[in-house]
């Protein structure tokens, strides 16, 4: 069994709570965001909105298992759940007509998964 070194306890209660959601509800995209964020801080996704707008359709729920940073553009109305934004990001996800949105709210929203992607 693998010992949680993280010590950030938003984090750990975060990884805690996504375990808990799989179990509650059987949807393994919550089993498999807590495993990502358990991995090293640098080996976290960083995201662009560049990487957004390729990717991602109108309407899409993506989840970005880390943080999502504002280079490039993004003309699609989206919604993002990420554990952290950089503040362009968040304002321009939201000038484009989007949602960003924390990986809590997201989990409280649309608690089996249902229509979610994984963008890393």
């Amino acid at each position: 069994m693998s010992r949680n070194l993280k010590t950030d306890p938003t984090l750990v209660a975060l990884i805690d709570r996504l375990k808990a959601k799989e179990r509650e509800t059987g949807a393994a995209v919550w089993r498999d965001i807590a495993k990502r964020l358990e991995k090293p801080r640098k080996n976290w996704a960083e995201t662009n909105l560049s990487k957004l707008e390729r990717y991602a359709n109108e309407g899409d729920v993506i989840i970005v298992p880390g943080k999502v940073l504002a280079a490039g553009d993004l003309s699609k109305k989206i919604t993002v759940a990420a554990y952290s934004f950089s503040d362009a990001a968040r304002s321009a996800i939201v000038a484009s007509g989007g949602k960003a949105m924390r990986i809590e709210q997201l989990m409280d929203e649309n608690p089996n998964g249902s229509k979610v992607r994984i963008l890393r």
